[in-house]
């Protein structure tokens, strides 16, 4: 009777763990990934979002073997509050009258890195850019910073070419307002050629094994940009990171703009497109 109810709990116990474990198996098709890092500003397609001030930034994302990703990302911000145009000393003159301090991120799309073994990748989705707070309004002379784009990337190794297309009316501020315009920027996009040289790999590991170059253009060009403000533009960015084994990346990058350096894009009486360089910490898991 004592080996019987041995036999059976072992039984038991090892049916219960076979279940576990198929019940493992049956979830392992997603996986997680985040990062949460604190940047010296935060910089937008050459723009700096902080008036150059520290940035807390993170992100969190659930994947699936499919390819289909779902995510969020998130970045503490000043421009909405900031005082927008040259010489400007009105309070008044911000695009949000409350809140506006910080930027939420929502996307979801699919995404194959090398297809085939043949180096080639794509991504594409759809993006929505929330900033929580209290908008002053069209009717106030004031459109709308709430923007939504989708995108679509392909990338050969190390080199991508994307493409992202706003499908809303209002972009980052530019929009119909009284007194101000009155066309929208729907069909404004941005155009960008992306390159991350792995230089730890090319010289054989080591303690910089997790060493990366990056390198970037990219073009902003608003529709109706003439109507806007001629708010479109250019910028450039290079850097260099290491990503330890623990997760932990460390890294620095210089960005410039062209065309940016005129009243469409002044707040505080300062020019946010003026080349600048930004560190940053950051822990990925």
């Amino acid at each position: 009777m004592r080996k019987s109810l041995i036999t059976t709990a072992v039984l038991g116990a090892l049916a219960v763990s076979s279940l576990a474990f198929a019940a493992e198996e049956a979830k392992s098709d997603f996986t997680t990934s985040g990062s949460v890092g604190l940047f010296s500003q935060y910089i937008f397609r050459g723009l700096t979002q902080t008036d150059r001030k520290p940035a807390l930034q993170g992100n969190f994302d659930i994947n699936h073997s499919s390819g289909l990703y779902l995510g969020i990302w998130s970045s503490n911000i000043s421009w909405l509050r900031d005082k927008y145009g040259v010489n400007q000393t009105d309070e008044t003159q911000t695009v949000y009258g409350a809140g506006g301090n910080q930027e939420i991120d929502i996307y979801a799309g699919f995404k194959k890195d090398d297809i085939a073994k043949t180096g080639l990748g794509i991504d594409f989705g759809a993006l929505q850019y929330y900033y929580p707070g209290s908008e002053r309004g069209r009717n106030n002379g004031w459109a709308k910073a709430n923007t939504t784009e989708v995108y679509g990337a392909i990338n050969y190794y190390w080199v991508q070419a994307k493409y992202s297309h706003v499908v809303s009316k209002d972009a980052w501020g530019f929009g119909v307002a009284t007194g101000v315009s009155t066309v929208d920027a729907k069909g404004t996009y941005y155009a960008e050629l992306n390159a991350t040289l792995p230089i730890g790999e090319l010289i054989g590991g080591g303690p910089l094994k997790g060493l990366s170059g990056t390198a970037h253009y990219g073009k902003q060009e608003f529709d109706n940009d003439q109507g806007l403000g001629f708010p479109s533009y250019e910028d450039y960015k290079l850097g260099l990171s290491n990503a330890f084994d623990n997760g932990v990346v460390i890294g620095a990058f210089w960005t410039d703009t062209k065309g940016a350096r005129d009243a469409a894009w002044t707040y505080n009486g300062r020019n946010i497109g003026k080349e600048t360089g930004t560190v940053f910490l950051q822990k990925t898991f």
